[in-house]
């Protein structure tokens, strides 16, 4: 018989496997409320249940933990980065970012990356597979439980493609925002996409109106392609629809990321053509600073011509900011870390 991941389950799961081992069911609350609030990931830490259940729990099922192999603290400014090692020995990344009134955590959703983007670390490293929804929760919980804070805002931007792993990212929304267990508020939950359509379709009609942002890096189907293969299944036209579906289906206003790469998508063409696609719908554009890696070849970007490139949008009617870069000093682009681990390993 296969056994309980007991952090994997929504609340009405763990109540049916709990009453298929014949236990009542006020305990449903007690362990949820242990798991996910208390944030215990092991039946010792309960103090609520008898021996004798402990020992019936632990014979039946068990907790998917994860185990820290480096963690890294920035000294410009509030961000600690970890690299874990789960349980079948393959690796991510969590950032931690610090803000004065607030603390935001930024998960993977994925071992690896199979979207292919140039200009990414995280693909780099090669896809293995998807995280189980126990593994996306403990991301947050272990920083929790480690550092002693709440954590106020997550964002799913880390190593993956958080809408390739549909079903456990879907499921990880719904336990983390329960009232009965961490009761994260929707609106601070913020999903990266690359701009899978169809999933984004589908995300439309899940009633968990989290914040919706979506890589677009070039304004121009061809040149897209040459940067971001998926943008050969589904291109920019389709990804728009999809998004203005989304602001029309749960009034959450979509944003697209837009890195900016010196002779690659930085003229007025580009600015032209971004106007186009934006037609005065209710978009923002969040320009991001290239974080340089060996294998695309390209240096960081000039803060000075980012800064120029979003005076050009904004006078053109564009709601465009530059999103700050956090942990420059310690590998702050995802995949850095867990491609720079790989290759010591490999020496």
């Amino acid at each position: 018989m296969k056994k309980i991941i007991y952090n994997n389950l929504e609340y009405n799961e763990l109540n049916s496997s709990l009453q298929e081992l014949k236990i009542e069911r006020y305990r449903t609350n007690q362990i949820f409320e242990g798991i996910h609030h208390l944030l215990y990931n092991d039946f010792e830490m309960f103090t609520n249940l008898s021996k004798k259940m402990k020992k019936m729990l632990e014979e039946e099922g068990k907790f998917k933990k994860i185990e820290l192999v480096k963690k890294f603290v920035s000294k410009v400014d509030e961000t600690t980065k970890y690299l874990f090692k789960l349980e079948d020995g393959a690796l991510i990344e969590t950032v931690l970012m610090g803000y004065h009134d607030r603390n935001t955590i930024c998960i993977s959703s994925q071992v690896g990356c199979k979207m292919g983007c140039k200009f990414c670390a995280s693909t780099k490293a090669g896809y293995e597979r998807n995280l189980e929804v126990s593994e996306l929760l403990e991301q947050i919980y272990y920083v929790s439980r480690t550092e002693d804070i709440r954590i106020n805002n997550v964002v799913l931007m880390g190593i993956g493609e958080p809408l390739d792993n549909y079903d456990n990212v879907i499921k990880f929304i719904k336990i983390i925002t329960d009232e009965r267990g961490y009761n994260m508020s929707i609106r601070n939950i913020t999903l990266s996409t690359c701009g899978l359509a169809k999933e984004i379709d589908r995300l439309s009609q899940e009633d968990l109106p989290i914040n919706l942002t979506i890589s677009l890096h070039n304004p121009f189907d061809f040149e897209r392609s040459a940067i971001m293969p998926i943008n050969n299944r589904y291109k920019i036209d389709e990804v728009f629809k999809s998004a203005k579906k989304y602001f029309e289906s749960t009034g959450r206003r979509v944003s697209f990321e837009y890195t900016l790469i010196k002779d690659v998508n930085d003229s007025d063409r580009h600015i032209d053509e971004i106007v186009k696609l934006f037609n005065h719908e209710n978009f923002h554009l969040n320009l991001i600073p290239l974080n340089a890696i060996d294998e695309f070849g390209k240096p960081s970007t000039n803060s000075n011509e980012l800064e120029i490139f979003k005076q050009k949008l904004v006078k053109r009617g564009i709601n465009a900011t530059i999103r700050k870069s956090m942990g420059i000093d310690i590998d702050g682009a995802c995949g850095q870390l867990r491609s720079g681990h790989k290759k010591e390993m490999r020496k």
